[in-house]
């Protein structure tokens, strides 16, 4: 028996036997003739609404890519009703038989079909961060993710956070792709078998691997300049990895292709720095290039023989690339195609051929299987409450009743931290950065899952007693740049938040550009359901269906303050000033560019709440929505 099986079967023993049926077969897509079956085998409700079908087949080459990237453990798929969830329903099974019956495909086709992930499987939702005490975040979602057949995979930032998940990384996930789990530029130290530290890389610097076809292939897996990384791990920046000897001897022999892949964006980052180095070695052999970390859907070409890809976050999007090598010269451009699919069973099974009663493999129900026990195990279904609407992170302006930020400052930090907090008699002004939601809210239950999917980041609570309002006000004009003199503070503060991993702002302009240019398009609409618009650089169409685009207000400070502390004289120094500890340099800084009667260092900062960030929301939602 495998250790899926196995898992799958332990987990049923435990729990008694998990539903894997629904009572009544649901039927999902009755507007449309080839997916006019029931549907049967999965425990989830799916969305009652349709779903749209791609509107044209991919387009194969001789060298195809499936590509996933910053999943954050969200392995089971978006369950919500509302627009646009629906479209990336399904779960990791799904995806499983997906693969599965396009490898099939390539094999008829007589092509290569790779399968490739660029990093960030930590810290997202209950399955990756919902572990009992002593745990470590997604060791047990990773048992999944490793069921299936990547070719090669990078290390993503949120790999880096803590020394004991880059440690699992190193010890437990990585060897279940030898040679394959890339680290060109992140080390960990670990003991030798002398006992002696050493730094060695994650993974391996790099691969170097024949394809089905015989094609021979050199792979880099490269970090992006990570900052925000934990004692004991290092991220060299990838302008000095490629001055290293090892990069050269990676390099030096000429493949039928490159394949650099790694956590980085394929637009504005440091992928030219490797891109360049390569080229200046070898002109032009093809390059292929799968990135990540933004979030987004993006395409670049830095040449005519390359093609950059990025695909998404959250399982909201799946990658796919195609490039025909034997068609030109060794010096003409090359035709490259590439697409971003919604992750739905319409979407899978249109590319696959295939119908609700010959689409799932006996792998990808087991992989299903075992997320939804593993759910049950987490308790994740667990209910705070009953949210009385949506909340919308992007969607709706700030400040407004519509908007999760408005939510989480105006309501949810006054309370949840007041509780079980001797300091809760104290007039606190409150701090948190505007990136510590990563989800939207919605309207009904509110479970253990949602809690980690909208904040599943463990910042702690600190705080600096005895400030005065008018002093934190001061702070909180400085962090959020207010004023033109305290704009270049602000414009470090963000690179230097970038750079330890914070994402949201440039995801948040990206959404607002992407609207902008579906607004000045003339097309038809009204058929259109919510989903990404992706305008990039590549020649064609990648979106795979058809949508209206998602609106984002980037009107957004960095740093959100709760209500002022009524009743309270302004210039008193009675105000506890409450942060997270992600944060508590700027806030120092902040301070200390404030006001000179003082110092301020990290021995006047303590503890303020035994409830993290990720926890608050939960508090919030037992006290206020029930």
């Amino acid at each position: 028996m495998g250790f899926l099986s196995l898992r799958v079967g332990l987990f049923f023993a435990l729990l008694g036997g998990v539903r894997t049926c629904d009572e009544h077969d649901h039927l999902l897509w009755d507007d449309y003739s080839h997916f006019q079956e029931h549907f049967q085998g999965h425990r989830r409700a799916f969305p009652s609404t349709n779903l749209p079908v791609p509107t044209r087949p991919l387009e194969w080459g001789d060298v195809n890519i499936i590509h996933t990237t910053d999943s954050h453990g969200w392995l089971l798929g978006h369950q919500k009703s509302s627009f646009p969830e629906p479209n990336y329903s399904g779960d990791f099974g799904d995806f499983a038989s997906f693969v599965a019956h396009m490898k099939e495909i390539a094999s008829e086709k007589d092509v290569d079909l790779l399968l490739i992930d660029t990093g960030d499987l930590h810290d997202g939702t209950g399955l990756s961060d919902g572990f009992p005490p002593g745990g470590i975040d997604a060791h047990d979602s990773n048992q999944f993710f490793a069921q299936l057949p990547y070719d090669v995979l990078a290390i993503g930032n949120h790999e880096l956070y803590i020394y004991n998940v880059t440690l699992d990384m190193h010890t437990n996930f990585a060897p279940k792709f030898p040679g394959r789990y890339l680290s060109s530029n992140a080390n960990i130290t670990v003991p030798d078998g002398n006992g002696n530290n050493v730094s060695v890389p994650v993974g391996s610097r790099y691969a170097k691997f024949t394809t089905a076809k015989g094609r021979n292939v050199t792979a880099l897996g490269v970090m992006f300049h990570f900052t925000g990384n934990d004692e004991g791990t290092t991220v060299q920046a990838p302008a000095a990895m490629v001055k290293e000897t090892w990069f050269s001897e990676a390099i030096a022999d000429e493949p039928d292709f490159f394949l650099l892949i790694g956590h980085m964006p394929v637009r504005n980052g440091d992928w030219p720095t490797v891109f360049n180095a390569v080229r200046a070695v070898h002109p032009t052999t093809p390059i292929l290039l799968l990135g990540g970390h933004t979030h987004i859907r993006d395409c670049v070409q830095l040449d005519g023989r390359m093609m950059a890809l990025e695909s998404g976050r959250y399982m909201e999007t799946v990658g796919w690339m195609s490039v025909n090598l034997t068609q030109t010269s060794d010096t003409d451009n090359l035709t490259f195609s590439r697409r971003y699919l919604d992750p739905n069973r319409v979407t899978f099974e249109y590319h696959t051929r295939t119908r609700n009663s010959t689409f799932d493999t006996s792998v990808g129900q087991e992989i299903t299987q075992g997320l939804d026990a593993l759910s049950v195990s987490y308790d994740l279904g667990f209910q705070y409450g009953i949210a009385p609407q949506d909340y919308f992170l992007t969607a709706a302006p700030y400040p407004s009743n519509s908007s999760a930020l408005t939510l989480l400052s105006q309501e949810v930090l006054p309370v949840a931290l007041a509780v079980n907090n001797s300091r809760a008699n104290i007039p606190a002004f409150m701090f948190v950065q505007s990136g510590g939601l990563r989800f939207d809210i919605y309207k009904g239950p509110f479970d253990k899952n949602d809690q980690f999917t909208v904040s599943p980041f463990t910042n702690a609570f600190v705080f600096i007693p005895n400030v005065t309002i008018n002093l934190g006000q001061q702070v909180l004009d400085g962090l959020n740049g207010v004023t033109p003199s305290k704009r270049e503070f602000v414009e470090e503060m963000e690179e230097t938040e970038y750079a330890r991993g914070d994402v949201a702002k440039r995801y948040r302009e990206w959404l607002k550009r992407m609207a902008e240019y579906d607004a000045v398009q003339k097309r038809d609409t009204e058929n259109l359901t919510l989903g990404y618009v992706t305008h990039d650089s590549c020649p064609g169409v990648g979106d795979d269906i058809p949508h209206t685009a998602i609106q984002s207000y980037t009107s957004v400070p960095n740093y959100l303050a709760s209500p002022l502390p009524p009743g309270v004289d302004p210039d008193s120094p009675i105000v506890d000033l409450v942060f997270t500890d992600f944060v508590q340099g700027n806030v120092l800084q902040a301070l200390n560019s404030a006001q000179s009667n003082r110092t301020f260092t990290t021995a006047d900062v303590g503890s303020y709440s035994d409830c993290k960030l990720n926890c608050v929301l939960g508090v919030f939602a037992q006290q206020s929505w029930n």
